[in-house]
């Protein structure tokens, strides 16, 4: 009987990774996280989640203190986090030279105390170093594995040489490492959610990248799950929320577009006889409302007035058919107010989608990486 592995969530968020570290059946042991109403959800659910949570901003850590506050000195450590991707679409806070550079290689050291860069020709972003202190707590507490999830942006080209980087820091410090690009519905969430996954595991081989298992057109898989089929529970008036209805100046727009289309339908393209608008010159997301019968498009975490998707009943999503679509389980609690809930929502990992990830680094820590096909590149 292996031994149990132990999980510590960085950047832990609303609890994506942890339910998903759960579902594996490895021991969640902490939860780090500096946004107090996330720390607040994640203690909502006690029942869904095991350990500790602290409340404290990652770049004051020590991964070996860490390591100890979880009680893992006797079995098998794997961190797992989203460090987050905002500051990611800036090339140039990547690039090899200059104080940028210089002081995230002092960080990746451990020199916590490292002067922080003077200059670095972008708009100031403290987050942009976080991707690191990721790497840091996991090479100081020397643990056996990690999980790290972002965006899918960060295999573009001017984004890849970051990514590259990392890795090739992980592997100096004893990590075989995969890099994995998938989309959530190929694990059965109902949600066109692209992810990058950056795994590492201290074994003989790298782990191996989970072959889907839905598809719309292998169908050897399951069929992809659409927003129809998780939404239905919560069609009633007793799931009503304040904010949901739309008011205001494109409202009858909204009104009619056809589910699955956006604002294109109001436009000479799409044979509209009095066009409003013309096509490509507004946000493919503007006036976006979804379709029952396909899954959903990604869920922002800061939506605007007029920015969806929007549910086919011309009504803003509640948050729990949110959650659904993210693949939380139904019953889980949001603290905050509504804004704050669809804030936490979509900034989360979608579980059943980071669950496959979590496996195969543990089955590559344990020594048993299951043989399967690539999905995406080995490093």
């Amino acid at each position: 009987m292996e031994t149990p592995v132990a999980i510590i969530d960085l950047f832990a968020g609303a609890g994506g990774l942890s339910l998903a570290s759960r579902s594996t059946g490895a021991d969640v042991r902490l939860h780090v996280e500096l946004d107090p109403l996330a720390c607040e959800t994640i203690r909502l659910n006690e029942d869904y989640h095991g350990g500790e949570v602290l409340e404290a901003d990652v770049q004051e850590l020590h991964g070996r203190s860490l390591r100890e506050r979880a009680s893992a000195e006797a079995e098998p450590l794997i961190f797992v986090g989203g460090p987050p991707c905002q500051p990611f679409s800036k090339a140039a806070f990547w690039s090899e030279d200059g104080d940028d550079a210089a002081y995230r290689r002092a960080r990746s050291l451990g020199e916590v105390g490292a002067d922080k860069p003077k200059t670095h020709g972008h708009r100031d972003d403290e987050r942009r170093f976080l991707i690191d202190d990721f790497l840091r707590l996991t090479i100081q507490a020397d643990a056996e594995g990690f999980v790290m999830e972002n965006v899918a942006s960060l295999l573009a080209p001017r984004n890849k040489p970051m990514l590259d980087a990392l890795a090739h820091r992980a592997r100096r410090a004893g990590y075989r490492t995969t890099v994995v690009r998938a989309n959530a519905t190929q694990y059965g969430v109902p949600q066109k959610r692209e992810r990058v996954f950056l795994l590492g595991a201290k074994g003989k081989t790298p782990p191996t990248p989970p072959l889907p298992t839905h598809s719309d057109d292998d169908e050897r898989l399951k069929p992809v799950a659409t927003a129809g089929d998780v939404l239905a529970p919560y069609a009633g008036t007793e799931w009503f929320e304040e904010g949901e209805e739309v008011s205001g100046r494109w409202a009858e727009h909204l009104r009619t577009v056809p589910p699955g289309w956006n604002y294109k339908a109001h436009t000479a393209w799409a044979g509209h006889p009095q066009p409003t608008f013309v096509t490509e010159t507004r946000f493919w997301n503007f006036l976006l409302k979804l379709s029952p019968h396909l899954p959903s498009w990604t869920i922002p975490a800061s939506p605007g007035p007029w920015t969806g998707p929007f549910h086919w009943d011309t009504r803003r999503l509640r948050t729990p058919e949110l959650a659904a679509l993210q693949g939380f389980p139904p019953g889980y609690e949001f603290a905050g107010s509504r804004r704050e809930r669809v804030r936490q929502i979509g900034n989360a990992a979608p579980p059943p989608l980071a669950a496959p990830m979590i496996s195969s680094v543990i089955a590559a820590v344990q020594g048993t990486p299951i043989e399967r096909e690539a999905l995406a590149c080995s490093a």
